[in-house]
Parts: structure tokens; C-alpha cells; sequence
């Protein structure tokens, strides 16, 4: 009785939502475009990173090559766009990463998945608004800086140096905003990336026009009279350069590599678009068109600031906490500064907005499944998510108010990145999963213990099911080269026999699996946006994802696993008590006994030998 009960309890937290379920009615206004949700995905993905990264990157890892870091790291966020833009022509509904992991591997996947989004946006928001607040305060003397460090200052292990007032008010203004109304949000939101653009546009233009192509032939003869310089030194003999060995390419192309993992957090936030399907006049279209637009404006605009910041200074130069005004200073033209700042204030303010944006929605589809506090789901008479606007960004303005974020921004990259790379794999399983019509079928195939190598035209429970498996040890085989690529890279390097013989073994059993997928039949169902090269796409997606997860240090695992036992206590405690699909399939159970008993108590009670009791 125990094992059965224990059993049951194993099923129902892999139980799946349908796309359509009964009783299930969008509350929210369809008033978005496909401009409003392009302009949403550019606005969140092209923060104030633009104006600071590129220095960073091509001072420390790319030098000139950080266009193609850029190009690179594009082509992988552009993997994880796509699979998101299939889910959004499919499941046209508010909740993103939760809602296509709930329809497609089950509940307790779906409240990890949505746990994680919470932990990023939260997280998101509260650190760009202190960066907003920091911004300012440099263009105004650091006043609140002052001020504050001197009458309330804090010191605690773990909180800010003193509380910032501003970026927390920041917050509440724009959870007003929010809590508004959509389409007004949408219209400031177009506004600022509107002028965010304008300015880029100012920035490429000047920087080719006073740029020079020099800057990307530096020589190493170059590079060593600097080093030479800033160590004093009298003579260059036997000097190593700091700087590389100058070109294009001065750090190598490992360098380059190692510059696109920096450079793909940068084309983090395109996602929030996902979260608009219910407030989209033509989802299936629009969310597809939207996300790819966005990512490719990002790179466009990543791509000319890095080229034009390379050209006008040589890399070395660069400054890594203000390149631009720095760079522009280098060519003469120093009052560009105040334009770069005006962009970047703009960048912060459509960043702040992407990151409350896809909050409170994500918050309201776990509330109405059940899975989370259900007052979180009520609306406004303006069809908006009042209360979980409003309650997320409390939370995200006290967070603001007192914490030190630096050490929990690499969590917010946990969370992201394991949201990519549980789309892709439900893309994997959603597209060879056996249509409703083949369930009800009836088709005669004959089994045998080779039959996945000759598997029927049509997908069945068998096809869908080694698909399944053989994802399953995609995802382990993944796990276990990305971190020995991690511990093992100078092995590899000196082409150490015993790890290039675990990496090619590794890739051959990778490769064999994703065969055996592309083997198996697809499900015939459509979609108006469909992923390209399947299976080989969200495997490369899984694969980089994955990675990029690994290089995070361990304190931040530590964090994190905090954060999901948490997580996990709300989802054990309250949600697996209280969700509505649990209901739904609990009703559709009764349903059948009813009907399946019915006509038994009618033939009783028409019978002679009928009693009152039965």
C-alpha cells in the first residue's frame, strides 16, 4: 500500500498540462505588436553592458578579435532564441521556460524551471538598478554616495555599503508603471531604446569615421616598448608583452573563445519576450519574429560599438570601467561623453524595465497552476498582473535597498542558462512525441530488441520513449565532457593521450545518440516556426548552456542550492497540495467512475428486486 502510494506520488510530479486545459481563461489584454516585443527583447538584451563590456573583453581576452567573440557568441544565443521562438508559435500563453517545460517534461521540472526565472529577473533587477543609481550618482559627484556612506552607513557582512534609497525607489516607480497597464510600459520602454539606439548609431558612425585601421594591426615590437614602459625598464630584451603578441588576433584564438563566453551573457534577456503570449494580438507570428529581430539588432549593435571602439584606440589603451568616453577623449572628441551617458542611462532604464517585465508573469502562471500563493494571480480591471507586479517588485527593491549583489549576479546566470537548456531539451522531446491521434490509434508493430534501428514511419509510445533515453544520456555525457574540458584543459592542450581519448569516446557516443534521434519519426503536427537542423541545434544548445554552468565557481553552487531547497520546501509544502492540474485530473477521474457506474445503478433500480440502498 505504501509502495503504491509512493508510486503515485512519483507520477503526479511528472504530470504534464495540457496545451488547451479546461476551465483555463487568459485574463490579459491582447494589445501587443510584433515593434512592441521586438523593442521589449532589445531593450532588455542591449543594457548598459554595450557601453562597458567591449572595453573589458578586448582589453583582457580578444583585443580587435572581439567581433568575431561577438559573432560567435550571437550564433549560440541565436540556438537558444530559436528554440524558444518554436515554444512560442506553440504554446501561446504567459510563463516562458515554465509553461514549455510544464507541457512538455512535467510539474516538478516546470516549478524548478520557474524558480530559477524568479531567482534571475529578481536578481537582474536589483542589480541594474543599483547600477542605474550608480550612474547617476557619478554624473552628479557621487553626492548619494557621500551622503549615505556618512550618516547610514551599514558595514554588515553581505550588505551594501550603505542602503541605496534610489535604486529602490527606482523599482517601485517602475512596478507602478507595470502594475498600470502593458501597453504603457511598452511605449516608455519603446522610447528609451528608441534614443539607446540613436545614440549606438552616434557611437559606430564617429568611431569609423575617426577611427583607424592601424589600431587592429598593433605589432608585437609595439606591445613590448609599452610593457617595457609601465615596468620601467630601460630595454625591451627579453620582455614579454602584457598585451599579447598584437594583430588581430593578439591573445590567439583561444582568447577569442574565451572572450565569446564573457560575451554571451550579453545577449541574456531576450527571453522576456516569451513571457508576453497571452498579451500578443498574433503570438504564433509575432513572438518567432520578435525574438530573432532583437538578437539580431543586439549583434548588429554589439558587433559596430566593439568595431568602432578597436579602430579608435589601440586595445591595450581601452579602459575597462568607461571605454567610450575614454576612447572618444583619445580622438579629440571628449564632450561625446555626456551623449554616451544619456545612451546609457536609456540602456539601464530599458534593462531595469526587461528585467520586471517577465516578473510578475512568470509569478502569476505558477499562481494560477497552483504551484505558488494563488492571490499572486488576480488582475487589475486593466487586465494587468497587479498584484504580482507589485509583490515582485517589493521584493526586488529591498534587495536593491540593502544587499551586495555582486556576489549573486553569477546566480542570476544559473538560473538563465538553466532555463536555455530545458527548452531545448523539451524541444527534443516535444518534436518526436507521440501525437493525441496516434494514442488513440490502433497500430499493430511488431517489437523486437533492435527495432529503435528500423522504427515505424509514425512516432509511438516506443519511439518517443528512445528519444526520450536518449537525450536523457545526451545530457550525462554532456555533464561529464564539459567538465573535464573544464579541469582537463592543459591535458588536452599538451594532447595527453589518456584525455584525448575520453574527449573523442565522449563525442563518438554524443554523435551516435543524436543519429539515433534524427532516426526516429517526428510528430506531424506544424507549427508556424519550426527549429531547424533537429536534432543537432538544441543538442549544440544543451552542450554550450552547460558549459558556460560549469565555470561558475562554487560558492555560487552553495548559493544557489539555498536558494532551490527553499524552492523546493514552497513546492512540497504548498504546491504539490494545491495544484490545479492535480485537480483537473482528479475530476477527470471521477468523471469516468460516474459514467462507468451509472447505467449498473439504472438496471438495479429498474428491476424488480431493487432495494432503497442501492
Amino acid at each position: 500500500m505504501c509502495g503504491q502510494k509512493f508510486c503515485s506520488f512519483l507520477r503526479g510530479l511528472s504530470r504534464r498540462k495540457p496545451l488547451e486545459p479546461e476551465g483555463e481563461v487568459s485574463t490579459f489584454r491582447r494589445c501587443l505588436t510584433t515593434v512592441d516585443l521586438v523593442a521589449l527583447g532589445v531593450g532588455s538584451t542591449l543594457g548598459a553592458g554595450v557601453y562597458v563590456l567591449s572595453g573589458e573583453v578586448a582589453r583582457t581576452l580578444s583585443g580587435p578579435s572581439i567581433i568575431i567573440s561577438f559573432l560567435i557568441a550571437a550564433l549560440a544565443s541565436i540556438f537558444a532564441g530559436l528554440c524558444y521562438a518554436e515554444f512560442g508559435s506553440r504554446v501561446p500563453k504567459t510563463g516562458s521556460a515554465y509553461l514549455y517545460s510544464y507541457v512538455t517534461v512535467g510539474e516538478v521540472w516546470a516549478f524548478i524551471t520557474g524558480w530559477n526565472l524568479l531567482l534571475s529577473y529578481v536578481i537582474g533587477t536589483s542589480s541594474v538598478a543599483r547600477a542605474w543609481s550608480g550612474t547617476f550618482d557619478d554624473l552628479i559627484g557621487n553626492v548619494m554616495a557621500n551622503y549615505f556612506s556618512k550618516h547610514a552607513a551599514m558595514g554588515l557582512p553581505g550588505l551594501a555599503p550603505y542602503p541605496d534609497f534610489f535604486a529602490a525607489g527606482l523599482i517601485m516607480i517602475l512596478a507602478g508603471l507595470l502594475a498600470f497597464g502593458v501597453k504603457e510600459s511598452t511605449t516608455v520602454n519603446k522610447i528609451f531604446t528608441s534614443v539607446n539606439i540613436l545614440v549606438l548609431i552616434f557611437v559606430i558612425i564617429t568611431g569609423f569615421i575617426k577611427g583607424n585601421l592601424e589600431n587592429w594591426r598593433i605589432t608585437e615590437e609595439m606591445l613590448q616598448n609599452v610593457t617595457a614602459e609601465l615596468e620601467n625598464l630601460t630595454s625591451t630584451l627579453n620582455v614579454t608583452s602584457e598585451f599579447g603578441v598584437g594583430g588581430f588576433f593578439p591573445y590567439g584564438f583561444e582568447g577569442t573563445l574565451a572572450g565569446a563566453a564573457t560575451c554571451f551573457y550579453a545577449f541574456v534577456g531576450f527571453d522576456c519576450i516569451a513571457t508576453t503570449g497571452e498579451e500578443v494580438k498574433n503570438p504564433q507570428k509575432s513572438i518567432p519574429l520578435g525574438i530573432v529581430i532583437a538578437l539580431l539588432i543586439c549583434f548588429l549593435a554589439y558587433f559596430g560599438v566593439s568595431a568602432a571602439l578597436t579602430l579608435m584606440m589601440p586595445y591595450y589603451l581601452l579602459s575597462i570601467h568607461s571605454p567610450l568616453p575614454v576612447a572618444f577623449a583619445y580622438v579629440g572628441w571628449a564632450a561625446a561623453k555626456y551623449v554616451v551617458a544619456v545612451g546609457s542611462l536609456c540602456a539601464l532604464s530599458t534593462s531595469l524595465l526587461g528585467s520586471m517585465f517577465p516578473m510578475p508573469r512568470v509569478l502569476f502562471a505558477m499562481a494560477r497552476d497552483g504551484l505558488l500563493f494563488k492571490a499572486l494571480c488576480k488582475v487589475s480591471s486593466r487586465k494587468s498582473p497587479v498584484v504580482a507586479t507589485l509583490s515582485s517588485g517589493t521584493v526586488a527593491a529591498i534587495m536593491a535597498l540593502l544587499f551586495d549583489l555582486k556576489a549573486l549576479v553569477d546566480m542570476m546566470s544559473i538560473g538563465t542558462l538553466f532555463a536555455y537548456t530545458l527548452v531545448a531539451i523539451c524541444i527534443l522531446i516535444l518534436r518526436y512525441q507521440e501525437s493525441e491521434s496516434a494514442e488513440n490509434d490502433v497500430h499493430v508493430t511488431q517489437s523486437s530488441m533492435f527495432s529503435f534501428l528500423k522504427p515505424p514511419s509514425y512516432p509511438t509510445k516506443e519511439t518517443s520513449n528512445t528519444v526520450s533515453t536518449c537525450t536523457a544520456f545526451i545530457i550525462i555525457l554532456v555533464l561529464v565532457l564539459t567538465v573535464l574540458l573544464t579541469k582537463a584543459i592543459r591535458n588536452l592542450l599538451l594532447l595527453e593521450v589518456w584525455s584525448l581519448v575520453c574527449v573523442s569516446v565522449i563525442l563518438l557516443l554524443m554523435m551516435l545518440s543524436v543519429l539515433l534521434i534524427w532516426r526516429q519519426p517526428q510528430n506531424p503536427t506544424k507549427a508556424s516556426f519550426m527549429v531547424p537542423f533537429l536534432p543537432l541545434l538544441p543538442v549544440v544548445s544543451v552542450l554550450i548552456n552547460i558549459y558556460l554552468m560549469v565555470q561558475l565557481g562554487g560558492d555560487t553552487w552553495i548559493r544557489y542550492a539555498v536558494w532551490m531547497a527553499v524552492g523546493l520546501l514552497i513546492y512540497f509544502g504548498y504546491g504539490v497540495r494545491n495544484s490545479v492540474q492535480k485537480q483537473r485530473l482528479l475530476g477527470n477521474l471521477v468523471n469516468i467512475e460516474t459514467t462507468e457506474t451509472k447505467p449498473e445503478k439504472d438496471v438495479t433500480k429498474g428491476g424488480d428486486s431493487a432495494s432503497p440502498d442501492s
